[in-house]
């Protein structure tokens, strides 16, 4: 069961674009010492995935420096492993508009895989899933593609993609709304092709009339294709807006989410290790119900809160309900409430800022206030 991994590492910067001015939305830190790339990589490694390429648009330093050649999730090898795959277009169209001009853009390296099957994914989930049980349900039902959906309770304005589908799990129907209302199925942005249909609907997109994946192949595709979804449960997080990101890392604070979303069916998330000191927390400190990364000074008080590498807290500063980068610093007397702190950010002595929990207060990348 030779599978191709495609992760597309941009796709959905602009749903959260305060933290992807300066990175991909890949290499988002989420949980204090993860980025939102390592989900799907982790994912794909434990489910015997060894060749992974993944597609890169702009701002992208971060992700090669996180992701390096893969070692950390034994993707350094010589045979497939890691592959950093930056989009080419010789039509002067940016691929990166829709899914499906992404994966026009690599059709030179799907041509060389001999991998029979592919799984596609966007870095916008959160998740710990078994790939090996939906390329065997993709095998065993004969699809020609598996979509990966769960339930979900839509109440936002923002675009979603609701299936319907028969007794069997084929899909009859792909709606894409803003208008949804109530619990549906929803696509969770997670795809397996056989890689041959995969090149044959690509390379025969203009003649198909083909220019999205969701409204052209699963849309319009739903009756013509074996189209199957393969509904998931469990802890899954969708990262399309700054609020929604806030919210899901607080959520790491319960004990339980960490437990299935990190160790799941004994299923780890890996990381680029970093060798740094281990966390000091002072005397004079208060740390209750937060997760505090390694090389951490801690002087004043921190509650429900995330820190990351390295970050400081003087004496007499209080963070509560906050995410706070690697290398950031609050000074003493301060105070943070409802924060979304980037790296290397300064906060000055006797400063006082203060977010919502619906909207939190951002603070952009190397600010000094």
């Amino acid at each position: 069961m030779k599978t191709l991994g495609i992760i597309f590492g941009n796709l959905h910067d602009k749903d959260v674009g305060e933290l992807t001015a300066v990175r991909s939305l890949g290499s988002v830190p989420f949980g204090g010492r993860f980025r939102l790339i390592d989900f799907v990589l982790s994912n794909m490694v434990n489910s015997g995935i060894t060749k992974v390429g993944i597609i890169t648009k702009n701002n992208y330093q971060s992700l090669m420096d996180h992701v390096g050649n893969g070692k950390h999730w034994d993707l350094s090898r010589k045979n497939g492993g890691l592959i950093m795959l930056p989009p080419f277009s010789d039509s002067g169209f940016d691929p990166f508009q829709t899914r499906f001009g992404t994966i026009k853009s690599i059709l030179p390296f799907i041509r060389h895989c001999d991998e029979e099957y592919v799984v596609m994914s966007d870095c916008d989930n959160v998740c710990n899933i078994n790939l090996s049980d939906v390329i065997q349900s993709h095998i065993d039902r004969h699809a020609d593609i598996t979509v990966v959906a769960r339930k979900k309770t839509l109440s936002s304005k923002k675009p979603r993609t609701v299936l319907e589908t028969d007794g069997d799990g084929r899909i009859t129907k792909v709606i894409n709304t803003d208008k949804a209302s109530g619990e549906h199925t929803v696509f969770a942005n997670i795809i397996v092709m056989n890689r041959k249909f995969l090149l044959n609907i690509a390379e025969n997109a203009d003649e198909l009339n083909y220019n999205s994946f969701t409204k052209d192949v699963l849309v319009r595709g739903a009756g013509k294709y074996r189209i199957f979804a393969y509904m998931i449960e469990g802890y899954f997080a969708n990262i399309d807006s700054l609020s929604n990101y806030y919210k899901h890392s607080l959520e790491l604070l319960n004990k339980d989410v960490r437990d299935e979303l990190f160790y799941r069916d004994g299923a780890n998330i890996y990381t680029k290790v970093r060798d740094s000191a281990p966390c000091k927390i002072a005397r004079t400190a208060t740390v209750a119900n937060s997760l505090i990364a390694d090389g951490c000074v801690i002087e004043g008080e921190v509650r429900n809160s995330i820190l990351f590498r390295g970050v400081k807290v003087a004496k007499g500063a209080k963070i509560t309900n906050s995410i706070v980068f690697q290398g950031s610093v609050i000074g003493k007397n301060s105070s943070l409430n409802c924060v979304i702190a980037d790296k290397l950010v300064t906060i000055l002595e006797d400063r006082t800022l203060s977010g919502h929990q619906t909207h939190p207060y951002f603070i952009a990348k190397s600010a000094v206030i």
